[in-house]
């Protein structure tokens, strides 16, 4: 979603929740997780990733956990690769491909670096898929998969402004070496799931 220069903290949210432009209604609903504690674990590990990509990605799951759960969010994320509520899979399949074989709702859709899908009932999210592609750097895992974990909890949509480029997870923009939540961010986080 385009935006240009800082945001205040409403505009912010609603941008990265709904979808909706400074001073515009919601294009999106809101969506949330319908439970305290959401499960996070890579389910899909391809060939192509053993070795340092998979350690990579672990410690990245790992590591993005920790910082969305020092947020103080009313959601507690535990890892888990039995079945977990959030399902990342590490495909070999390159970006710009169709993604096959999945058995998820993943599959016929286009694969960027990595790609959130939700399944949402009546504005509560049921499940998460995440997939990274093989094109993806090991030193962008990191980055991504905090970008993608937080979209996962319901805040969909990036932002593309330049000024959040190095101030937000969810910048469309970065570069990637933004391996931390932003302020807002964390405002976002909080403000979706509060604490009690």
């Amino acid at each position: 979603m385009r935006s240009e220069g800082p945001l205040d903290d409403t505009a912010f949210y609603r941008l990265v929740a709904c979808a909706a432009p400074p001073d515009q209604p919601c294009a999106k609903p809101f969506i949330r997780w319908g439970k305290s504690v959401v499960t996070v674990g890579l389910v899909t590990r391809d060939p192509a990733y053993l070795g340092g990509k998979l350690k990579r990605a672990e410690a990245s799951v790992e590591r993005a956990i920790q910082r969305l759960n020092a947020t103080g969010m009313a959601v507690q994320l535990n890892a888990s690769d039995d079945t977990p509520d959030i399902a990342i899979h590490l495909l070999d399949t390159p970006r710009g491909a169709q993604m096959q074989g999945t058995g998820t709702p993943l599959d016929g859709l286009t694969l960027a670096n990595a790609l959130t899908r939700l399944t949402v009932r009546a504005g509560t999210i049921e499940r998460a898929h995440i997939a990274f592609s093989n094109t993806m750097t090991r030193r962008q895992y990191e980055s991504v998969m905090l970008e993608e974990i937080m979209q996962a909890l319901g805040l969909i949509t990036d932002i593309e402004n330049p000024y959040y480029r190095s101030r937000s997870i969810l910048s469309q923009n970065a570069d990637n070496r933004l391996k931390r939540l932003g302020e807002q961010d964390i405002m976002a986080l909080r403000r979706h799931y509060p604490p009690a």
